[in-house]
């Protein structure tokens, strides 16, 4: 008996200590999208300039002076940009580009960059690659969770939480570290159609502070999980997450993913068609951290966001959207991104599982 009251004394003891990690992470929706009345208007009628021009506006202005959230300062250079900054960009398949605000405005790629190694990693190894090697799978858990990697048997589970991006990094074919970044940064380049700058200042703030997901290189290396070397990796993965873009960078870069694979400025072809929707599959599940489900339930759209205030969402074969605007919410999810990107889906009746 003594035995039995002691095991469910473990089992409870372990039961609190789960809740308590999962604390931060409630099942219930929290995020902004949840005070916006979706009403999606199912509209047929095409996308005109015209009407693409009047919804854009009135996203902007209808969430301009939204001053809900805060700027990251986990990351001293993320705290210190500009909160006001709010850019909005669409860009169609056939290159026809609509903006308004800061879109110019540059602000770190952060976890957006995930899409894009994902996609490099992919095309390099295919589709069976990604999901044997790396998974395809949302964790249920925090995005830089370790305790994920050990509940799923040394499994990082997808390419956009910490583990698994670290796991993406170390994968792209290369010799060495100058070779994989400098192929990773490239890849980036030809999805926005331009060289994208490097941010020292918010790599140096980065670089010398990444001890856990150091320590997550490290597991996964143990589970025999990493293609290179676990730390040249988890430095190279923070370079890539030191990339700028703006709002119009963005929806030049998701615009590639909504024409099959082909940038629609410059013509080139960056993913193959037959990989495009592994990869949106993952973003739909996994791309706004613990607030993914919501996001897709209102919206029906792939989406990544960053820490740095960028959020990417894609309307297959329709639209790619860029929203730059560093507040926060506590999922770590631009504020005025989301909402201004929802607002867009829905008035134009863009949600894809509502067609």
């Amino acid at each position: 008996m003594k035995r039995t009251n002691g095991f469910r004394t473990g089992l409870l003891s372990i039961v609190a200590a789960s809740l308590l990690i999962l604390g931060s992470s409630p099942l219930a929706a929290k995020g902004p999208l949840q005070t916006q009345t979706q009403q999606t208007t199912l509209q047929k009628a095409p996308l005109t300039q015209t009407r693409i021009e009047a919804v854009l506006k009135e996203a902007y202005e209808k969430f301009k002076n939204d001053n809900g959230g805060k700027n990251a300062d986990y990351i001293k250079a993320l705290a210190e940009v500009d909160p006001k900054i709010f850019g909005i960009t669409l860009v169609t398949p056939d290159g026809k580009v609509y903006e308004i605000g800061d879109t110019d405005a540059q602000v770190s790629i952060q976890s957006i960059s995930k899409v894009f190694t994902a996609a490099l990693v992919i095309q390099e190894r295919g589709e069976t690659f990604l999901q044997e090697k790396i998974g395809v799978n949302a964790t249920g858990l925090p995005f830089n969770s370790i305790m994920a990697i050990e509940l799923h048997n040394g499994s990082a589970s997808n390419p956009f939480v910490n583990a698994g991006a670290i796991q993406s990094t170390s994968w792209v074919k290369a010799k060495d570290s100058k070779e994989r970044w400098f192929k990773i940064k490239q890849n980036m380049n030809d999805y926005a159609g331009k060289k994208l700058a490097f941010n020292e200042v918010v790599y140096e703030s980065e670089v010398n502070d990444n001890k856990r997901n150091q320590a997550i290189s490290k597991l996964l290396d143990a589970y025999g999980r990493m293609g290179s070397d676990p730390l040249e990796a988890t430095t190279v993965y923070t370079k890539q997450c030191s990339v700028n873009v703006s709002s119009h960078d963005l929806g030049v870069m998701g615009a590639t993913f909504a024409n099959h694979g082909v940038n629609p400025v410059t013509g080139k072809r960056v993913l193959d068609r037959k990989y495009v929707p592994k990869i949106l599959a993952v973003m739909a599940t996994a791309g706004l951290y613990d607030n993914a489900g919501d996001w897709l339930y209102l919206t029906g759209t792939p989406a990544k966001s960053g820490v740095g205030g960028g959020i990417l969402a894609i309307v297959p074969g329709k639209l790619g959207i860029g929203v730059v605007s560093p507040p926060l919410d506590k999922y770590g999810n631009s504020v005025r991104g989301q909402k201004a990107a929802a607002y867009i889906i829905d008035k134009l009746g863009l949600n894809p599982l509502a067609q």
